[in-house]
């Protein structure tokens, strides 16, 4: 059969009945796996058949291959090697499919009791998707791996749960249509589970659609979002009679909870990892910050799609994989609580103040594992000897870092994780860690199965059976001198390999000396090659024999105490998920000390008044990339609004290449710094909180789903004017320059009315249309300021900084020429710019613009005034382009033809 014409998997009903016994169990099995490709446990391999076959080896670029048939075809079969599965599983989910991992539960010598043609036992333990993976080597350290679910009940009322299930972190919080795309950006979700239904709700579908396009969007029965139902999972999970001592939930979040703990449990084959107990998130207590926003701003990956070049990238100082990924979820979601953020920002001044402290407390630090991901690799029955030590290595840590707080002063958050360190509360973790000190090895294997990680002295049968298997091994070397005396080949050799067990080895040449010399009674010939003749004795046969079992015995028994030691870390997961917890808070604290010192970042003052006074205020992400290239010292400026008579919104002009969307952008991000509890790049900062934060700079277009450039930039301007309110801090750059000069114009101008009239948001407005300017004559919270430009010989000279005042100049041609235009094009430019200012200042067009005499509200035209008249005074011939200038001429001429 064709590898382009693959077989359509049977059912489990149609499997034939000359079909064999591994084949039949396959098909059963198969049956029950949905659309996940299965990995079918065969031995060092994972097979897959049929359509999964086809399709997993095109995916991976490996050889299709056939194996038996069915129905008179070829079954097409492919494999991938168990010790090196998860590089395969890892394209296979980024692919677009999910995995069901089919393993044996019992090793062929069980089944052959059952039967000489039994089939080992095998099932599904768990089905792999994007939001369940769990392997070390398929997660980024550094970033967190949410599974999300949304529940939409009737009147309206939506919630959204996530869970890493890599870390047992469980959170959920309210979400309705207008703050989905805030709500659902904060966390680093890679899939969604939703309900199946034949049309969510109206305002719901576009929303999805546009999920879709970065996460995997999976569908689980409506049923499973019931909320009563959702209420008895989380009780039954959590082992409570009642949710109050968790929050107050709603129906809607019940339901969105209890979907996600189904579908963890049908992923894990019933398993749940080790759930902390639910946060629920008040939508007040975070400021909202929609996906728009965090891309303009790249909060956590730059345009570019990497982390270098995002703010996360510039200031993350961070020395565990734990801190690291906190860092990251406080970026993403900074506080809105001036109490809850001073809190964290006393934890930064602790550190940034005593360096001694800092310094020590990082030393520390640098050596604790990853415990969370570890702790629930071993809840969930995947965790190896290495969870165990890295389990070990974490707690004796968070003891060492809690001795060392224990010495000085500190706040209540500082107090509150020392004694989530040593879980003072709960006993104490100095049991444990003696236990997990004494019973592992120093460096514990990967693998259980691969034996050798528990300490000799710790359980005494294990002494036993490894001094009995170490005993036999140098007998065997006795044995090895005495065969090559007694036969005088001294080339004899006494190997191992799985197939004949331990055998003494010859040279051909020396083959016969055992065949036919004095000793042939003593040697049984075994198996002879190419290069060596190998034999047996009864002696050897009964050493093979004990080593083996004394082998067995020894990992047996280890294993029997990796299952021990797993159950005690289990039974105190909720104490270990805190300690884990309290290690990245103190190094996100820690390392925006260290980056304060480095940086000469400054302790911001939060408070909740409306002001927002930054003085000397830096970009993060261009002075770090800066210094690291060489350039020059970055122009620092600074930013005053929200004073009770000062502005509320600053138009900022200036031409290209001077640092608009810079100092647009830095504001934001300082902003945004400072909320998540660090300091802020600038000689001082005053922020009263800022609820929402809202960006709109640079361009770009969205080809998938039909949009332009313009209609991308306009849907985000209206969620801007429709959702931002007295505490938001919008920035918005150039707005309307993708459609004509006029209309691009006139949206601005509207633009800006309804910031300042209607919103009342503290904001930073850049534009090219200078001509805007002169709103602030009766716009009375409305400042203009310019970036600052020099000309000195014929040249122009950015000088980066902010001033007050709008631009006189766009040095449009100037820029031209900076960029590489050849010179004929600049000249020529050059010629028709003068042209264009000569016939401006001979009409004084633009100063008839009826922008400049409009009230806020959009007057009508007068119909005493000719309206070709009215069209001529509105033209702009310095600001239009050739193809802009040929619409204005058909539309004059349109004017002076009759309808």
């Amino acid at each position: 059969m064709d590898a382009s014409s693959p077989a359509l998997t049977p059912a489990a009903n149609d499997i034939p009945a000359d079909a064999t016994p591994m084949m039949a169990q396959y098909l059963d099995i198969r049956s029950r796996s949905g659309d996940a490709l299965l990995f079918y446990r065969m031995g060092d391999f994972y097979e897959l058949f049929f359509d999964d076959a086809v399709k997993a080896s095109a995916a991976l670029d490996i050889t299709l291959t056939r194996r038996g048939k069915h129905a008179g075809e070829d079954i097409p079969m492919c494999g991938v090697p168990f010790h090196a599965y998860e590089a395969y599983l890892a394209r296979l989910i980024r692919a677009g499919f999910s995995v069901a991992i089919c393993e044996q539960t019992e090793d062929p010598a069980a089944a052959k009791k059952r039967g000489a043609k039994s089939v080992v036992r095998r099932e599904v333990v768990r089905v792999v998707t994007p939001g369940t993976v769990t392997e070390e080597t398929l997660l980024d350290a550094a970033e967190g791996n949410f599974l999300g679910a949304l529940a939409l009940l009737g009147g309206g009322e939506g919630a959204l749960a996530g869970v890493d299930i890599s870390t047992g972190e469980l959170v959920v919080r309210s979400t309705s249509a207008a703050t989905f795309s805030a709500d659902f950006s904060a966390l680093p979700f890679s899939e969604l589970i939703i309900a199946d239904v034949d049309a969510p709700p109206a305002e719901w579908r576009g929303i999805l659609d546009a999920v879709k396009s970065g996460v995997r969007l999976t569908r689980q029965a409506a049923s499973t979002f019931d909320s009563k139902s959702g209420e008895r999972r989380l009780r039954e999970a959590f082992a409570v009679a009642a949710l109050e001592a968790f929050g107050d939930f709603s129906r809607a979040e019940c339901a969105a909870l209890g979907a996600l703990l189904s579908y963890v449990q049908l992923t894990q084959a019933g398993k749940l990892p080790a759930l902390r107990p639910p946060k629920r998130t008040d939508k007040s207590a975070l400021m909202l910050i929609d996906d728009a926003t965090r891309a303009s701003l790249e909060l956590l990956k730059s345009a570019g799609g990497g982390r270098e070049g995002s703010l996360v990238g510039a200031v993350d100082r961070t020395v565990t994989a734990a801190g690291a990924r906190l860092l990251a979820r406080r970026i993403s979601a900074p506080l809105t609580s001036a109490a809850a953020i001073d809190q964290r920002l006393s934890s930064v001044s602790r550190f940034a103040e005593d360096k001694r402290l800092s310094d020590d407390c990082r030393r520390l630090l640098r050596g604790a594992p990853d415990i969370a991901r570890a702790l629930s690799r071993l809840a969930l029955g995947r965790g190896g000897p290495r969870d165990l030590g890295a389990v070990r290595d974490g707690l004796l840590a968070a003891q060492s870092i809690a001795a060392l707080l224990s010495k000085v002063d500190l706040n209540d958050e500082l107090k509150n994780a020392a004694v989530a360190l040593e879980a003072r509360d709960a006993g104490g973790f100095s049991g444990l860690i003696r236990l997990l000190k004494e019973a592992l090895s120093e460096n514990p294997p990967m693998l259980a199965r691969d034996g050798g990680f528990i300490a000799r002295g710790f359980d005494p049968g294990l002494d036993a059976a490894i001094a009995l298997r170490d005993e036999s091994r140098r007998v065997i070397a006795s044995l090895e001198a005495q065969y090559r005396e007694a036969t005088a080949v001294k080339s004899l050799k006494i190997r191992h390999n799985n197939v004949l067990g331990y055998f003494v080895e010859t040279p051909p040449s020396s083959g016969d000396i055992l065949l036919s010399g004095p000793q042939a009674p003593m040697f049984i010939h075994r198996q002879t090659l190419a290069s060596a003749v190998r034999f047996t004795t009864g002696e050897l046969a009964d050493l093979d024999g004990r080593i083996a079992r004394a082998r067995d015995e020894a990992l047996a028994r280890e294993l029997a105490i990796f299952a021990d030691l797993t159950g005690e870390i289990v039974a105190r997961a909720e104490d270990i998920a805190a300690a884990a917890e309290a290690i990245a808070a103190i190094d996100v604290a820690a390392s925006f000390a260290i980056l304060a010192t480095e940086e000469n970042y400054v302790r911001p003052v939060i408070d909740e008044t409306l002001a927002f006074d930054i003085r000397g205020g830096r970009h993060p992400v261009v002075e770090a990339a800066g210094r690291r290239t060489g350039a020059a010292k970055f122009v620092a400026n600074d930013c005053r609004l929200g004073d009770e008579r000062g502005p509320l919104l600053q138009l900022v002009t200036g031409p290209n290449m001077a640092g608009k969307s810079t100092f647009l952008r830095q504001n934001a991000l300082i902003a945004i710094l400072a909320q998540a509890g660090g300091y802020a790049p600038a000689s001082s900062v005053h922020l009263g909180v800022a609820d929402r934060v809202f960006s709109r700079v640079g361009a770009a277009d969205d080809i998938a789903r039909g949009r332009s450039t313009f209609m991308v930039e306009m849907i985000e301007t209206a969620a801007i004017l429709n959702q931002a309110g007295q505490r938001s801090l919008v920035v918005l750059d150039e707005i309307g320059r993708g459609t004509s000069t006029f209309d691009g114009m006139s949206i601005a101008w509207a633009a800006v009315e309804h910031l300042h009239d209607r919103n009342r948001s503290r904001g930073l407005f850049a534009t090219h249309y200078h001509e805007l300017t002169a709103l602030a004559d009766r716009l009375p919270r409305l400042q203009n300021v310019s970036m600052r430009v020099r000309e000195y010989k014929g040249d122009v000279v950015f000088l980066h900084e902010v001033g007050p005042g709008p631009a006189d100049r766009s040095y449009g041609v100037a820029v031209a020429r900076l960029a590489g235009l050849p010179k004929e094009v600049i000249a020529r430019a050059g010629e028709i710019l003068k042209r264009l200012e000569n016939d401006r200042k001979r009409t004084g067009a633009m100063d008839d613009l009826p922008l400049f005499a409009a009230p806020a509200a959009t007057p009508a035209a007068d119909a005493g005034e000719d309206p070709l008249r009215l069209a001529v005074k509105a033209l702009d011939p310095d600001g239009m382009a050739p193809k802009e200038a040929l619409e204005a001429i058909y539309q004059l001429k349109s004017l002076l033809e009759p309808d």
